[in-house]
């Protein structure tokens, strides 16, 4: 072995990894998703009084009731997903982490809130230990667990079962079909609860302010833009001029707005305008802008989703939309780079 080929003091072994004869890895993995697939599709059809009874429990708490998650290990992390999905749709959430509750967190529990709580075998030592204090401060439980006849589901309010589950894998140990089991029962309690609440896409927006999602679901109105941003000129403005405006216009949108004597929409100017234009000569710079504007341009209003609005974007192939209030007045401009522009 030379110099340069000697791995580095402390580095991971090198190691090949061969098939097994006779075997696929890529068929291997395949069966694994299909064994979880399938086991999501048996716990579907067990769902029964238990989890519409849990249902209206969520739905019909107290307005300062929270949704406090927790379980241990991998059915831990489930419970950290499920509550961040019900902090996402404007339920209260927090997971608990069962071993820190036992040592001073159980306060964490007041009134009015609901325990929920992951294990699959329904006898994890943290887990049972809390049952008597959260009883005792009248915090309802729901469990989510493969034994409804364990210790953990006789001392709950309501138990959904995923019924009992063989792990999938080499040696069928790894929680596999149990956490992703009780992961779709979370997520169809958390979306169900969704359904009754009859939650809007405006509502929903106001938990996801940032990050592309949020973007979406933001009123056009927030992100549109206007005043010195937004290119407004009049239709018998030479085209030459209006070229000049809307380059120099702040933010650089690549469009300029074309209104009538009575300041109403009538037309649009683009950069795709103008490259058609070019094809043809230089002429056009001297007419008026009306001689070349695109009629007819696609509007949205301010109080529509932005989600709507790309959308429309998306079907026509645009990447300008224009704002306009209910009288067809431009008070805006929605360009493409608005919307998929994500704040890290």
């Amino acid at each position: 072995m030379t110099a340069q080929s000697k791995p580095l003091k402390g580095a991971a072994p090198q190691l090949k990894i061969a098939e097994k004869p006779g075997s696929s890895i890529i068929e291997y993995g395949r069966m694994i998703c299909r064994a979880e697939a399938d086991a999501i599709s048996g716990v579907a059809e067990l769902l029964d009084s238990a989890f519409v009874e849990s249902v209206k429990l969520i739905v019909n708490r107290p307005s300062t009731g929270r949704i406090i998650a927790s379980g241990m290990g991998k059915a831990g992390f489930i419970a950290r997903k499920v509550s961040a999905t019900f902090a996402s749709i404007g339920i209260s959430s927090f997971f608990l982490h069962p071993a820190e509750a036992l040592h001073g967190d159980l306060c964490r529990f007041g009134e009015g809130d609901i325990a929920l709580l992951f294990s699959n075998l329904g006898e994890t030592p943290e887990i049972v230990r809390m049952l008597g204090s959260i009883k005792r401060m009248g915090c309802p439980v729901i469990t989510i667990t493969g034994a409804p006849n364990s210790s953990l589901a006789k001392h709950s309010d309501h138990v959904i079962s995923i019924g009992k589950l063989e792990e999938t894998g080499p040696l069928g140990l790894a929680p596999t079909t149990s956490t992703t089991a009780m992961l779709a029962v979370g997520d169809a309690l958390a979306m169900t609860v969704l359904d009754q609440l009859g939650l809007t896409k405006e509502q929903f927006a106001q938990y996801h302010p940032a990050g592309s999602l949020g973007r979406q679901l933001t009123l056009v109105s927030e992100l549109m833009r206007h005043g010195a941003e937004h290119a407004i000129v009049p239709v018998d403005m030479k085209t030459r001029d209006v070229l000049h405006l809307y380059t120099q216009t702040k933010g650089r949108p690549g469009a300029a707005t074309i209104v009538d004597e009575h300041g109403k929409l009538a037309g649009i100017f683009t950069d795709g305008n103008l490259r058609r234009c070019i094809d043809q000569g230089t002429d056009f710079l001297d007419k008026p802008v009306s001689t070349v504007m695109a009629k007819g341009p696609k509007t949205v209003h301010p109080e529509m989703l932005v989600q709507e609005a790309l959308h429309l974007m998306s079907e026509f192939k645009i990447d300008q939309v224009i704002v306009v209030d209910s009288e067809q007045r431009p008070v805006g401009l929605l360009d493409i780079q608005d919307i998929i522009e994500i704040k890290l």
